[in-house]
């Protein structure tokens, strides 16, 4: 196997124990596997990238991510969300979005997508999503580590007025997908040299069955993949919960023996103990006492006015924290800002949700949460999964703190080379053989237009977009 040597003004490197600075070394990867870090290699190299002036550091795992649809998401649910469903988007613009997209729309998405995660440094991401067969074959093709996770439940949120939140049930059509995608991950797991892994996704707490859920804790096991559920991610959703059971989503899930370490709760930041709940309990000690992951979308919820209470009150519990971007803009950079930032101002304090705190998140944390430990950290025998930063930039010069740099200043712009499995997939800001990026923004532009016109056709009143998402300005005839 060919053997590459990296030689950087700073690596991101881990020393058995955590994150290191580590000043003019070098990195060696031999196939896809990292065999060497530290200083003066004695041994040959076949090829050798110079990234002097560079930081070179572990590339992101977005724990949560819908490439199918999340690019639609622009210009249509940003400053939306009514309060009757406590800011939450999630009972009338989502069904809207989704009933008006196209098949073509969505692997307009997942191809955009997979360009714009790679932009920002992501080397393995979790997508949640009704498209598995053309997701995997995307991920094969531009080089992303994907977990692609076929979505299953036993009935569908939806309003007919406006105001409040229903499900209709279809427990068979629930088990039925359930079987469809263990038959997925069974044909698919472990394809494309180990980049393509399955991961069993549940879609809302809420919106399956305890059977279901209990089946999908039992295939976990078996097959040996992570399970991810969104949870504890509305109001509306925390009290339905609560009315039926007597208990808030994270209780009634560990209630159910679902819990557990190789278990991904998307977003859980409407919890017992919470001031969005209003509801006595501590939801937190629950998932830390279980060993469960969060993974944690703060751009989603930031834009809508509400946030996690609090990114450090999780950290300090113990709870394995980790990162997602949910929506667009799927930048794990801006997930990083994002839950740093806010964690702060939760806390009223400047010395918590430290660019450490959320670098480890983005990269430890979901390697932890994964059950890998050969990603997310620039080590001998974990996998050459490697981003090379731009330095001397508008955005990040002067460096003295790189993590600070990545997380507070960075910009995608800054990321000039990207290797996932030893690959390079994007050099000097640009994806070999991929869809010219205007051609890229031309078809996912159609797709949008396509799903503005039909808007109406997923709506409980039959209104189109422009009622449904006013234009931030009037439009000016100016004729």
């Amino acid at each position: 196997m060919p053997r590459t040597l990296i030689r950087a003004s700073t690596i991101i490197a881990h020393d058995g124990a955590g994150h290191r600075i580590l000043r003019d070394g070098e990195v060696v990867f031999e196939g896809d596997t990292i065999v060497f870090v530290g200083r003066k290699f004695a041994g040959h190299a076949d090829v050798t990238i110079d990234a002097n002036g560079r930081i070179l550091a572990p590339g992101f795992i977005d724990t949560h991510s819908h490439m199918a649809g999340s690019p639609l998401d622009k210009s249509f649910v940003e400053d939306q969300g009514k309060r009757n469903f406590y800011n939450s988007g999630l009972f009338e613009m989502l069904p809207a979005r989704s009933a008006a997209q196209d098949l073509d729309a969505a692997h307009a998405c997942v191809e955009f997508s997979m360009m714009e995660l790679l932009h920002g440094g992501t080397t393995t991401a979790l997508e949640l999503g009704p498209v598995p067969e053309y997701t995997a074959a995307q991920a094969a093709r531009f080089g992303l580590r994907t977990y692609v996770g076929p979505m299953y439940r036993s009935a569908r949120w939806y309003t007919d007025d406006g105001r409040t939140v229903k499900y209709q049930w279809d427990e068979a059509a629930g088990t039925a997908a359930f079987a469809r995608a263990i038959d997925w991950i069974e044909r698919n797991d472990g394809t494309h040299g180990g980049l393509v892994k399955g991961l069993l996704s549940p879609s809302q707490v809420d919106t399956c069955t305890e059977a279901l859920l209990r089946g999908t804790r039992a295939a976990g096991t078996r097959l040996g993949v992570p399970v991810t559920l969104h949870a504890a991610q509305s109001v509306n959703e925390f009290h339905e919960m609560v009315q039926r059971h007597g208990r808030s989503p994270i209780e009634w899930l560990r209630d159910i023996d679902f819990l557990a370490p190789d278990v991904i709760l998307g977003h859980a930041i409407i919890i017992a103990g919470g001031s969005w709940a209003q509801y006595a309990g501590d939801d937190i000690g629950v998932m830390a006492a279980s060993g469960c992951s969060v993974a944690h979308a703060p751009w989603v919820f930031a834009r809508r006015g509400i946030a996690m209470e609090s990114f450090p009150r999780y950290l300090k519990a113990g709870i394995n924290m980790t990162l997602g971007t949910d929506t667009a803009p799927q930048s794990m950079i801006e997930a990083m800002r994002y839950a740093a930032v806010v964690g702060k101002i939760i806390e009223r304090q400047t010395e918590v949700a430290t660019a450490a705190d959320v670098f480890d998140a983005a990269t430890l944390g979901g390697a932890r949460a994964l059950g890998r430990e050969d990603l997310g950290r620039i080590a001998a025998g974990a996998k050459a999964d490697l981003v090379i930063w731009a330095a001397q930039s508008v955005s990040m010069s002067p460096v003295r703190d790189p993590i600070r740099n990545i997380v507070f200043s960075a910009q995608t712009a800054d990321v000039n080379t990207v290797i996932v499995n030893g690959r390079s997939v994007l050099v000097d800001g640009v994806i070999p053989d991929a869809p010219d990026m205007k051609a890229m923004a031309g078809r996912l532009q159609q797709a949008g237009e396509r799903m503005w016109a039909n808007m109406g056709s997923g709506d409980w009143a039959g209104r189109g977009v422009e009622a449904l998402s006013p234009q931030s300005y009037p439009v000016w005839d100016a004729d």
